[in-house]
């Protein structure tokens, strides 16, 4: 994995405590169930759609009924069919497209934070098949990098964040051609996870972090050259923020 879209998808992989996407999961066939619906009536209701044994590629207005069942519904069965379906519509580039144009992305993208790990994985497969397409990666990112920075904040899961395999790729969001926005947020990152472990009392236990981890990644020489670099940035907020983390290096 490498580049912007590589290492944007190490950070998406840490929300499940893993360096990579998951691959593309295919429709599972079954019998169809009787119809049902869901407020919103066409040729196919929007549940419908997420039935196993429906496999056309769907248009906009299909599409939009799906995101707005996956945005409305709390049934974790529905939601996770809604999901492999949005992912296997996503391997097609018109589609990628399109459910960017319907905002479909940020909703998604929420479902990461799910409690439900079944259906982390499935929307981690729809947002990786997503970005394909070159308009959705920052988009992607972005919402990426939120959930990251409120699980950041949280010392319970700190630990697990830094136990995460991540590729080295992970590294280049803090190069200072990256856009200032994710600059600020990646930093942030790093300067959460510093004061958690300062809270929590866990800078003395380094050896539990295996090679390969967050912790590595974070605590190497690399990533503390790319950060001092930052001092020299071109724009204030982010020097501003590169100055209170530099004593903790």
């Amino acid at each position: 994995m490498g580049g912007p879209r590589g290492a944007g998808w190490v950070a998406a992989g840490l929300l499940l405590g893993a360096g990579a996407c998951y691959c593309i999961y295919r429709l599972t066939r079954g019998r169809r169930r009787g119809d049902r619906e869901l407020g919103i009536r066409s040729s196919k209701s929007a549940e419908d759609l997420t039935d196993g044994s429906y496999d056309d590629v769907l248009n906009a207005e299909q599409l939009q009924k799906l995101l707005y069942l996956l945005e409305s519904t709390e049934d974790p069965v529905i939601i996770e069919r809604a999901l492999i379906t949005l992912g296997n519509n996503a391997a097609f580039s018109v589609n990628q497209a399109i459910i960017r144009e319907l905002g479909g992305i940020p909703i998604v993208a929420n479902k990461i934070n799910h409690s439900n790990q079944s259906i982390k994985e499935k929307a981690l497969n729809a947002l990786n098949n997503l970005s394909v397409n070159v308009e959705n990666q920052i988009k992607i990112k972005v919402q990426v990098l939120k959930l990251l920075l409120n699980l950041s904040e949280n010392p319970a899961m700190t630990e697990g964040l830094l136990r995460a395999q991540v590729d080295s790729s992970f590294l280049s969001l803090y190069d200072s051609h990256v856009a200032k926005e994710i600059l600020l947020r990646v930093l942030t990152l790093f300067q959460n996870i510093k004061n958690c472990l300062k809270i929590e009392g866990h800078l003395a236990v380094q050896p539990t972090f295996t090679e390969g981890s967050l912790f590595f990644l974070l605590h190497g020489e690399e990533c503390a050259q790319k950060i001092r670099a930052l001092a020299d940035h071109h724009d204030a907020e982010v020097k501003e923020k590169v100055v209170t983390i530099i004593p903790k290096i």
